[in-house]
Order: C-alpha cells, then structure tokens, then sequence
C-alpha cells in the first residue's frame, strides 16, 4: 500500500514539470504586451464545430518544441470565429455578425482567416509589430510544419 502512495505522489510531482503550458492571450492582451515587448502575434482562428481545428488544439499546440518556440518568441491567442463578444483591437471595435438563427461570423475572423474570399477553418494568421498580417495559412498544420514556420519568423 506504502508503494501504491508513493508513486502517485511522485506521478502527482511529475505531471505539472513535464507538460509546458502554452501562454494563451486574448487580442487586447496580446497588444499591450507587444508594446512593451514587441513580439509578432499567432492567431489560431478555429470553431468548436471544426474537426480539423480539435485536431490541431489537441495534437499541434500540445507539442512541446511548439509550445516552447510560441511561448519564448510570439504571442499567442486562441481565437473562436463564433464568439459573440465585442473585441476592440488596433483601435477598432470588432463585433460578432449573425447570419442567421444563432450563427454567424465575428468580424475579427472575417478580417484574419479570410483566404480567397472565404473564411477558411483552421486558420493561422500572423501579424507583425505594427499588426499587418504576414502570413495566413490556411487548414490543418502539423507541429512540423508549424515549426518550419515559426522558426522562418522568429
């Protein structure tokens, strides 16, 4: 019984230092911060409906060399295409904009993850210091070709 103790204690220790938490801002954080430590900002621009988009929050963000290379050289925010909350951002106010019975788009996902005239799930969008986009990628992105990309920006 003794030894059953000890090693869940020690698997209780273990947990919090071998999983690196990746830093999640909302877009008002994420510019504060860079003005005073100017980093370029990855929005991740998903939807709870989105398979492709579950497949990236549970397998692409939770690699460790991605979670580390994101915390130490970007700023990062999750941001949901179908949230309805106001979100003032480069000094404009961006709103949600139904399309119909309870759906619809927000503005802000509109203006980061639209490729070719469509708004395309997931979606990477990284925006420079002064907060122009420069680089949109559209769908799934495994942590490798993550890394290939944040490693040419940072």
């Amino acid at each position: 019984m003794k030894k059953a103790i000890y090693i869940f204690v020690l698997f209780l220790w273990a947990i919090p230092s071998g999983f690196a938490q990746l830093n999640l801002n909302t877009f008002e954080q994420a510019e504060q911060l860079s003005k005073v430590n100017p980093k370029p900002i990855v929005v991740f621009t998903h939807t709870n409906w989105c398979k492709y988009c579950k497949m990236m929050e549970n397998a692409t963000f939770k690699n460790s060399k991605i979670v580390a290379t994101l915390n130490e050289h970007f700023y990062f925010i999750s941001f949901d295409a179908e949230t309805k909350q106001d979100i003032v951002f480069n000094n404009h106010t961006f709103q949600f904009q139904p399309n119909g019975t309870n759906t619809g788009v927000h503005e802000l996902a509109t203006a980061l993850a639209t490729i070719d005239n469509q708004v395309i799930y997931p979606s990477l969008t990284i925006l420079d210091y002064d907060n122009s986009i420069i680089l949109q990628q559209a769908s799934f992105l495994s942590a490798k070709a993550l890394l290939l990309i944040l490693d040419k920006l940072k």
